[in-house]
């Protein structure tokens, strides 16, 4: 009997799992260190093997989507439609991060140990000013941004590179059709390389059980469980009403990213997700050149689960010091985190960049970062399954506006 991928890495989160908490309970922690260094290669190395596809596979997809729509009218009115979804995507994820953490208020609850005010949480606020920003997505070398994974770069170049060939035409044929024909040379090499994902789980699971143990998680359960009752609620309710409204099949579209969804949640990483993601919408009937334009963007612009943390994480620690963030300033939060959230795929530890800007700009002690980084893999599962849905319902949304689903 074949078993499934899905089946494969849920057996893999099982046991690691077990194998953690047993080493949890029954090691020092000099011991646990080693441990968990040692089982973490595992996860090391599938996410080394997913990040060898990345940069490939977003340049010949977006190259090919380009070149596929055609003349610049028509990718300016994709474009248009799909940066106009990201940002009412963004927006909702931004307000019901605000209402969850103002309505239940998880950082005066707790009653947490708080950290004195001179720690530091060893994250760089550096790097989120306007100036950085646009330097950083305009790339001064493209194989510089291809060997350092940075996908925004990579975006904008593509982007230049398929309206050149699209505007060249019958000359640059035998180009695209290379390009189309290198996105699924890469398409073959994940399917490899994704036979490897449910040890890379097993590690990276076993490695946060082994040092956090299970009390990480009773310890900060009421954080937890309302985070991911937002992410729920987000993921099932609101987009599954905009999908509703659209009348694009929604439990069908969940049917079947749900490999990328569990992917994403067990490595913590959206990008393990991106290759299975593009395979699931081909097969639930999203254009290809819908899938290759709106998909790699979404990765930079549009991370729903990420945007939704940065706003809720932000008021949390402010609660956790008595500083609650008045009405205005929380609007000032929202439309900062609006220009602040985008581009940040490919940021090493990315939401916490944002968060530490977020904390600087409005005097809330850095250090407050330290009340989250310790359940950080836990939120960071669910955000980054969440990111996964929200770009799936991106790509359905404007093939469903251009008439292609």
């Amino acid at each position: 009997m074949k078993v499934s991928l899905t089946a494969r890495i849920f057996i893999g989160m099982l046991l690691a799992i077990l194998l953690g908490h047993w080493y949890n309970i029954s090691h020092t922690a000099a011991e646990l260190d080693v441990f968990a260094s040692r089982i973490s290669i595992l996860s090391d190395i599938f996410l080394r093997l997913i990040k060898m596809i990345i940069a490939p596979l977003v340049f010949a997809t977006l190259v090919v989507g380009v070149a596929k729509v055609g003349d610049f009218k028509s990718v300016g009115r994709i474009g248009l439609k799909t940066i106009l979804y990201f940002q009412f995507a963004t927006i909702l994820a931004l307000l019901l991060g605000l209402l969850l953490v103002n309505f239940f208020e998880p950082g005066k609850i707790m009653n947490l140990q708080i950290p004195a005010q001179s720690a530091s949480s060893g994250v760089s606020a550096k790097g989120l000013n306007a100036k950085d920003f646009i330097t950083h997505v305009i790339p001064k070398s493209i194989v510089e941004a291809m060997a350092n994974n940075d996908i925004l770069p990579i975006v904008v170049f593509a982007l230049f590179f398929g309206l050149a060939a699209a505007s060249v035409g019958e000359k640059a044929k035998m180009v695209v059709n290379a390009m189309d024909a290198v996105s699924h040379i890469m398409f073959k090499v994940t399917n490899f390389v994704m036979k490897f994902a449910p040890y890379g789980v097993f590690g990276a699971v076993a490695a946060v059980v082994a040092k956090q143990g299970l009390s990480v998680i009773s310890g900060y359960l009421y954080l937890i469980a309302t985070f991911y009752g937002g992410l729920l609620f987000f993921g099932l309710v609101i987009l599954g009403l905009i999908c509703y409204f659209l009348k694009i099949p929604f439990v069908k579209l969940l049917q079947h990213i749900r490999e990328p969804i569990m992917l994403a949640f067990s490595t913590a990483s959206s990008e393990s997700a991106f290759p299975k993601t593009i395979e699931a919408l081909e097969k639930y009937g999203c254009s290809n050149r819908i899938i290759s334009f709106v998909l790699p963007l979404g990765y930079s612009f549009n991370l729903d689960g990420s945007i939704m943390y940065m706003a809720f994480a932000t008021q949390f620690i402010a609660q956790a010091y008595g500083m609650d963030l008045n009405i205005q300033q929380q609007i000032m939060m929202l439309l900062m985190l609006l220009v602040t959230s985008k581009g940040m795929a490919g940021v090493p530890r990315a939401s916490m960049v944002v968060i530490a800007g977020m904390l600087e700009s409005f005097n809330i002690p850095e250090a407050g970062l330290l009340l989250i980084l310790g359940v950080d893999q836990i939120l960071d599962m669910g955000r980054s399954a969440t990111n996964v849905v929200g770009n799936a319902v991106a790509t359905a949304v404007v093939s469903k506006w251009e008439k292609e689903l």
